[in-house]
C-alpha cells in the first residue's frame, strides 16, 4: 500500500519572525502558525474514526520562532538532515527550515506519496487570499486526485508553478541554497516551494501553502470567524480517493 506522509511547517507554535522580526500589527495571529500541524493531526484522527484503510504517517516538527541571545541570525549557515547547507538570510522564513528536515526524515519510511501542509508564505495570501489553498506538486496524476477531492468538498486548491527559474532564485554564495529568494518578495510562494523541492526524492509530492486560508473572515458559511482548520476536509477526501474509499 502507498504511504501518505504529511509533514507540517505550521508546527511553529508562535512566530515572532525572530531577528527578522514581524511588525507588531497582526502578530497576535501568529499563534495560528501551527495551523498546518492542526490540519494534519485532525485529518489523521478523522481517518481513524472513519475507518479509512491505508498506511498514513504524520510528522509534525514543533518549535517557536522567538528573539533571544541564542536566536539564529541573518547570514547564518545551517546544515539540513540530508547534508545540504542553507544560508539563512531571513529568520522569518523559518518554517521551511524545520520542514526541510521533516521531509528528509519522511523518506526514512520509504513512502510512495509525500504531502506537506503549512502556513508557509504571506505571498500566497497575497496571491490567492482565502479563495483556495496554493498547491505545488511534481506529479500530474496526484494533482488530478487532489483537484477531485477539492471539487467534492468545496474547499478548493489551486495549482501553482514549479518552474526551474524559481530554483535559480534561491542560489547562495555561502551555501547550497538560500532560505529566501534573491529578489525579495518576488514569487515568494514559488521560491519557498522550490526550496522544499530540494528535500524531496519521491515521484509524488505536493506542498500545500495554507497561509491565505488560515483564518476565516465569514466568507465560508459553515466556518465560524477565526482560525479555520482548512483544508482538512479536502485532505481527508484525498486519502479516501487514494485508497479507493467511496
Amino acid at each position: 500500500m502507498s504511504h501518505w506522509l504529511s509533514t507540517s511547517v505550521a508546527g511553529i507554535t508562535f512566530d515572532s519572525g525572530g531577528i527578522s522580526i514581524k511588525p507588531s500589527s497582526g502578530m497576535d495571529l501568529m499563534r495560528g502558525d501551527m495551523g498546518g500541524a492542526a490540519v494534519v493531526c485532525a485529518t489523521a484522527e478523522a481517518l481513524v474514526r472513519l475507518g479509512v484503510p491505508g498506511n498514513v504517517r504524520v510528522l509534525v516538527p514543533l518549535c517557536e520562532n522567538m528573539v533571544s541571545g541564542s536566536a539564529s541570525k541573518p547570514g547564518d549557515v545551517v546544515t539540513a538532515m540530508n547534508g545540504k547547507t542553507i544560508q539563512v538570510d531571513n529568520t522569518d522564513a523559518e518554517g521551511r527550515l524545520i520542514l526541510a528536515d521533516a521531509l528528509c526524515y519522511a523518506h526514512e519510511f520509504s513512502p510512495n506519496v509525500v504531502i506537506n501542509v503549512a502556513t508557509l508564505t504571506g505571498a500566497m495570501d497575497v496571491a490567492l487570499g482565502s479563495g483556495a489553498t496554493g498547491t505545488f506538486t511534481n506529479d500530474d496524476d496526484m494533482w488530478e486526485l487532489l483537484y477531485q477531492a477539492a471539487h467534492k468538498t468545496g474547499d478548493r486548491l489551486w495549482r501553482m508553478p514549479l518552474f526551474s527559474q524559481y530554483r535559480k532564485q534561491i542560489d547562495s554564495h555561502l551555501a547550497d541554497i538560500n532560505n529566501v529568494g534573491k529578489r525579495g518578495r518576488s514569487a515568494g510562494g514559488c521560491t519557498a516551494a522550490a526550496f522544499l523541492n530540494e528535500f524531496v526524492e519521491v515521484q509524488k509530492w505536493a506542498s500545500l501553502d495554507t497561509a491565505g486560508v488560515m483564518e476565516s473572515h465569514g466568507e465560508v458559511p459553515y466556518l465560524s470567524m477565526g482560525l479555520s482548520g482548512r483544508p482538512t476536509r479536502t485532505l481527508i477526501e484525498f486519502v479516501r480517493l487514494m485508497y479507493g474509499v467511496e
